[in-house]
C-alpha cells in the first residue's frame, strides 16, 4: 500500500508582525489595516525556497536509511534556477543515490500536491520503492499590497513508500482550470492579483467544493467520514462560508496557520497536512485539498504506525 512513511517541515525562525508592515507601508494602501493581525514567517538573507525545501527534507528523513530513496520531487513557484534542476540540487544536498528519478514541479500553487500525487502513484504502481517530495515557497509581495501581508515563507516534505506507512493513500480527484486569480511572469518579482470578490466566489467558492464533491462521489464517502479536512484558502470569511456550504463540522477543519506563518504557496496545504498528522490517531481519515490552477483532493487513512 502506498502512503506517507515520514513527514517534516521547516519554517524560518524570523517573524514579521503585520502591524509593523502596516505602520511602515500602510500609507500606500490604508485598507491593508484589515489584514494587520498576527505575524508571518520570513526567510533569512541566506535562505531561499531551495534551502527551505532541503531543511524540510532533512526534518522528514531524520535517521532513516536514504539508500532506498529512488525519487526526489521538488515543488515551488520560486525556485532559484530556471535552467538547472533544483530537485537535483536537493538530492545532492541530501546525499541521495545517483540512480534517482528527479523532477521539478512548478507553475501553480497546487504543484505541491501534484508532486505528492505523482510520488504516490509511482510507488503505488511499483515503479519506485520510495520517493521524497519537498515543497516550499518564498514569494515577495509588492510593497503596500495585500500580498505583502498574506505571504509567508516555509516548506514541507514527505517520504512516500509502501512499507511502514503512517497514512495510507486511498484515492484522489483532480481539477485543472486556467483560473487566473493571480499570476507572475518570468521577468517580474511580484504577483499581480485580480479582484478579491471574484477570486473568492469564482475561485475558492467554486473549485474547492467541486473537488471535494468529486472525491466524495468517487470514493463513495460522506464529508462526515473525515476526521480532518484541509483546504487551502487565505480568506477567513470564505473558509467559514465553504465549511457551512459543505456542512463540515468547524472542529474538523484544519487550522490554516495564517496568523503565525502566512500563506506559503505550494507548501501551504502540505504544511497543514503535517500539522494534521501530528495530531492524528489511527483510523482517522484526512481529506487534503490544494488550490491553484484547479485543485487536487487527496484522501488518506491514518494507520497504527502513526
Amino acid at each position: 500500500m502506498a502512503g506517507i512513511v515520514s513527514y517534516g517541515a521547516y519554517i524560518p525562525r524570523y517573524r514579521l508582525k503585520r502591524m509593523t508592515i502596516f505602520q511602515s507601508m500602510g500609507w500606500i494602501n490604508p485598507t491593508t489595516i484589515m489584514l494587520a493581525q498576527g505575524e508571518k514567517a520570513v526567510a533569512n538573507q541566506d535562505e531561499d525556497s531551495l534551502t527551505i525545501a532541503t531543511a524540510a527534507a532533512l526534518d522528514c528523513l531524520g535517521n532513516l536509511d536514504r539508500s532506498a530513496i529512488q525519487g526526489a520531487f521538488l515543488a515551488s513557484t520560486t525556485m532559484p534556477y530556471l535552467e538547472r534542476q533544483n530537485s537535483g540540487i536537493l538530492a545532492a544536498a541530501l546525499n541521495l543515490r545517483e540512480d534517482l528519478r528527479s523532477a521539478d514541479f512548478a507553475g501553480a500553487l497546487k504543484s505541491g500536491t501534484s508532486a505528492l500525487l505523482s510520488a504516490l502513484e509511482a510507488v503505488g504502481s511499483k515503479s519506485l520503492d520510495q520517493v521524497l517530495v519537498s515543497a516550499s515557497d518564498c514569494r515577495l509581495g509588492r510593497m503596500g499590497s495585500p500580498q505583502e501581508m498574506i505571504f509567508g515563507d516555509g516548506g514541507a516534505a514527505f517520504l512516500v513508500g509502501n512499507q511502514d506507512v503512517i497514512a495510507e493513500f486511498k484515492g484522489a480527484y483532480s481539477l485543472t482550470a486556467d483560473f487566473v486569480d493571480h499570476l507572475r511572469g518570468s521577468k517580474t518579482s511580484f504577483d499581480r492579483q485580480w479582484e478579491d470578490r471574484w477570486i473568492r466566489d469564482s475561485g475558492f467558492g467554486t473549485f474547492i467544493p467541486k473537488a471535494i464533491s468529486g472525491l466524495l462521489k468517487k470514493s463513495r464517502l460522506q464529508i462526515t467520514d473525515f476526521s480532518k479536512v484541509i483546504f487551502q484558502c487565505h480568506y477567513d470569511a470564505e473558509r467559514k462560508s465553504l465549511a457551512k456550504a459543505l456542512r463540515m463540522d468547524p472542529v474538523r477543519i484544519q487550522e490554516p496557520l495564517h496568523g503565525t506563518v502566512g500563506e506559503t504557496g505550494t507548501a501551504h496545504s502540505l504544511l497543514m497536512f503535517v500539522k494534521a498528522l501530528e495530531d492524528a490517531r489511527a483510523g482517522d481519515r484526512i481529506l487534503l485539498v490544494s488550490f491553484g490552477s484547479g485543485c487536487d483532493a487527496l484522501h488518506f487513512e491514518v494507520t497504527d504506525q502513526i
